[in-house]
């Protein structure tokens, strides 16, 4: 087979060219390698974009299926934040030997000391309800002939006795006097105070209306309807326009459980959204909010609510203007400024970040379910800080704070460092980074509760005390008005503040309403506290 040197029909013979010529040539030929270079260059620039694209989309896509998972397990799944995976594997030896050791030390120290003994569960119905006896007798027949008879109690029951409406007839006396002058005077019997004056509704009703709507979550339609089953029917209507204008009797008292609770040294604070469709400025689909804050001297315990079309930190500075003490939250950036203002010592909640990672654990892919996600470890360990703080609940102050400083900050400090180290090893933007983020963003705030013994590790009892209106605003939904919305925060105060004084709900408020009305001075205001009142 001949080469191409052999045939001359394939060689390019440049023998009859000018040095010029053959300069043009390879200059043409360099053009073309060069815009062939470039031609490959874009075409490979091209080809870098849409890898990129094409990763960036996927990582959005794994994004949004991490989201619509979460958002199935909150629709569909159990709501309760355990999980199946509670990985004990990760709870390390040495950590779980310390906690079995405080354990034994703890149930050592309480048999050596004098603590009363838990009681027993009793058994049977609570002492303080009234009791009827019942005699089952035998027939003279059945017993003709015995010794003697005698009485034994064999069983106890439950008796239910249904609310009923009666209609109260107040007739005045009146006296007639003849004067001197032959003129009469009259003088009539003084009638009772009724706090909203012209009303056909007595104060057992109001506080029957407030407490079933506040504390039991029935709207005001369903009332209509069992008081209508009872034999009369009350407009709803009237039933708000009652609940408002009691609003303003009540303003004064509220304002000094406020006062009272801003003396205390320890706030818990949160906030809920509440819909109200008239809003001046606001649409009605625009979030509002209802405040709470929990706390207050010794034997002086408050839970206060406040609404605000606002969220700004303008609300909590007018709510703890006059407080000087440690105030628990969320992440909430608003509870900055009155902090910053007042110098108040702010902490943290970890329910709020263990939350974030339980999201987390709840958005995996449920093909990865089987394997232990970072998410879970983050659970374990925090895990661990509520274990100690179960095991010292009932302990004073001073053994608090020792057995956090020995046992709960070393946890805390082996986890912020494992979070450091695994942050970045984590997708942005998904579930677990935003809860890594968000932990390590609040983490001065989240271990600041080691600081004292009278802290708790989470802002729980702003939340249990806002649970009552977010289980009522299912039932109710929304506020007509501004004015609604502002009357339910002082019902919702008076209802959780007997509660957290250990009051009757219905029992306070039915005496409140049978004294405020009498009361006009701040003595008399202050003896209506739940802490001054015994029923």
């Amino acid at each position: 087979m001949k080469s191409s040197k052999d045939n001359p029909a394939n060689t390019l013979d440049y023998s009859h060219l000018s040095h010029d010529q053959l300069l043009a040539i390879l200059s043409d030929r360099d053009e073309q390698i060069e815009a062939a270079q470039e031609d490959i260059a874009s075409a490979n620039s091209i080809i870098n974009a849409h890898q990129t694209s094409l990763r960036n989309k996927d990582v959005i896509i794994e994004l949004l299926e991490e989201k619509l998972r979460l958002a199935r397990a909150r629709n569909f799944a159990a709501s309760s934040e355990k999980l199946p995976f509670q990985v004990e594997l990760f709870d390390e030896a040495e950590v779980e030997v310390t906690l079995s050791e405080l354990e034994a030390q703890l149930a050592e120290e309480d048999a050596q000391s004098d603590k009363p003994k838990n009681k027993k569960r009793q058994r049977g119905f609570s002492g303080d309800l009234p009791r009827k006896r019942i005699e089952l007798c035998l027939s003279e027949e059945e017993k003709s002939g015995a010794v003697k008879t005698f009485f034994s109690k064999v069983k106890e029951e439950l008796e239910y006795i249904p609310a009923q409406l009666n209609v109260l007839e107040y007739w005045q006396e009146k006296a007639v006097f003849i004067n001197d002058d032959a003129s009469e005077t009259l003088v009539a019997a003084k009638r009772p105070i009724h706090p909203l004056n012209k009303c056909f509704a007595h104060v057992s009703l109001l506080a029957y209306l407030i407490v079933s709507k506040y504390a039991d979550g029935l709207p005001l339609y369903r009332l209509e309807g069992i008081l209508k089953r009872y034999g009369n029917s009350v407009d709803r209507t009237n039933m708000a326009n009652w609940i408002v204008r009691l609003e303003s009797q009540f303003k004064p008292l509220i304002d000094l459980m406020r006062g009272t609770q801003n003396t205390s040294h320890y706030i818990n604070a949160d906030e809920t959204r509440i819909q109200v469709l008239k809003e001046d400025g606001k649409t009605a689909q625009s979030n509002k909010w209802m405040w709470v804050t929990c706390g207050g001297p010794p034997n002086k315990p408050s839970v206060l609510f406040e609404y605000d079309p606002s969220r700004s930190g303008a609300v909590p500075e007018r709510l703890l203007e006059d407080f000087r003490g440690i105030l628990q939250a969320d992440g909430y950036s608003g509870y900055g400024q009155i902090c910053e203002a007042n110098q108040i010592q702010r902490i943290g909640c970890w329910d709020h970040a263990r939350r974030k990672f339980v999201d987390a654990i709840k958005a995996v892919d449920s093909k990865k379910k089987g394997k232990a996600s970072k998410a879970d470890v983050a659970v374990s360990k925090i895990r661990k800080l509520y274990r100690i703080e179960a095991q010292i609940k009932a302990l004073k102050e001073e053994e608090r704070y020792l057995i956090r400083q020995e046992h709960s900050v070393p946890i805390l400090t082996e986890f912020k460092e494992w979070l450091e180290k695994n942050l970045t090893k984590v997708m942005k933007g998904s579930k677990t980074r935003q809860a890594m983020e968000y932990t390590l963003n609040q983490w001065d705030y989240l271990a600041a509760y080691c600081d004292h013994g009278f802290l708790e590790i989470s802002n729980t009892k702003a939340e249990n005390a806002i649970r009552p209106f977010a289980v009522g605003r299912r039932a109710w939904l929304f506020a007509d008005t501004s004015h609604g919305a502002r009357a339910s925060a002082t019902c919702y105060s008076l209802v959780e503040t007997a509660k957290a004084n250990g009051l009757e709900p219905y029992a306070y408020i039915k005496h409140l309403l049978e004294n405020i009305g009498e009361a006009d001075s701040v003595e008399q205001l202050e003896a209506l506290l739940p802490w001054h009142v015994s029923i």
